[in-house]
């Protein structure tokens, strides 16, 4: 099952840190198959409000994911984002091409009843 890691980046401050890692990432991520799907503006807000900007990487699972994050290569070169970009991140496991939001619901409707009881 795929997994992503997601960060909601603000207060982004151009810096030669954010260069240098933006040239580096893409080595820490090559081992465990880590593949850009969002990164950064435009975004184009249809409800509500988006202050900064967004990150995608997709990874072929949560495993995968967490390796990459936690390696000595990412964890070299972290500062030269977290320093000067406020952000948070998250790892998140996708849904597989069989996903049904209705049969998510059944199952939480039924969860509901059952505390009720």
């Amino acid at each position: 099952m795929s997994a992503y890691g997601f960060a909601h980046l603000r207060n982004r401050r151009h810096h030669p840190d954010i260069l240098e890692y933006l040239e580096r990432i893409q080595a820490t991520l090559d081992p465990f198959h880590g593949r850009f799907v969002i990164h950064g503006p435009p975004t184009e807000v249809v409800e509500g409000s988006w202050p900064g900007s967004m990150v995608l990487i997709e990874f072929p699972d949560l495993a995968e994911a967490r390796a990459w994050y936690e390696s000595p290569a990412y964890q070299e070169i972290l500062r030269l984002r977290s320093d000067h970009i406020e952000g948070d991140v998250v790892l998140v496991e996708g849904v597989g091409p069989d996903y049904d939001p209705g049969v998510r619901a059944a199952k939480l409707r039924a969860e509901a009843v059952r505390r009720r009881r």
